[in-house]
């Protein structure tokens, strides 16, 4: 496990590199509002894939995948400067799905809720079709019927 840990290590120190690096600017003006969402390396550390989201319109995103892309070479650059390791890995950029995720859950939960409501009103209105309780129930004896001796009994004494 212990080489997943320093995977995981490596994954973070490329998000920080990368995210520092974006945030000081790259002279590419292409490039929109950015985010690093997630970094994955493989475990022999030679291959990491950074997930990232575009604040904007859909030509935004086409031309900050676009700048990512050009600034790849640059960005690896960095990304060797700040790790400790004897090869710097390649980096691919992947736009991450998180927005459109996000978009489809909350139609689906505002669907499911139309759906309650309209449940909830069908049952406001709704009545047994048969009796209101129609599950049978156990008899119930009387007290004085249960302690009563038996009748044979009753005689021999």
């Amino acid at each position: 496990m212990a080489q997943g840990d320093r995977a995981a290590k490596v994954a973070d120190r490329i998000r920080e590199i990368v995210a520092r690096r974006l945030d000081k600017g790259l002279r590419d003006p292409r490039l929109g509002f950015v985010t690093i969402t997630d970094v994955r390396v493989t475990g022999d550390l030679q291959h990491a894939s950074v997930f990232y989201t575009v604040y904007g319109t859909d030509e935004e995103r086409a031309d900050s995948a676009l700048a990512l892309k050009a600034a790849t070479g640059m960005l690896r650059t960095e990304v060797g400067k700040g790790l400790n390791t004897r090869l710097t890995p390649t980096l691919e950029f992947i736009a991450d799905a998180i927005p459109e995720n996000a978009a489809s859950i909350e139609s689906l939960l505002r669907e499911a809720a139309e759906r309650d409501a309209a449940t909830e009103t069908a049952a406001g209105s709704a009545r047994y079709a048969g009796e209101a309780d129609p599950y049978r129930k156990p008899r119930e004896f009387d007290d004085d019927e249960d302690d009563a001796p038996s009748s044979a009994a009753d005689e021999e004494e």
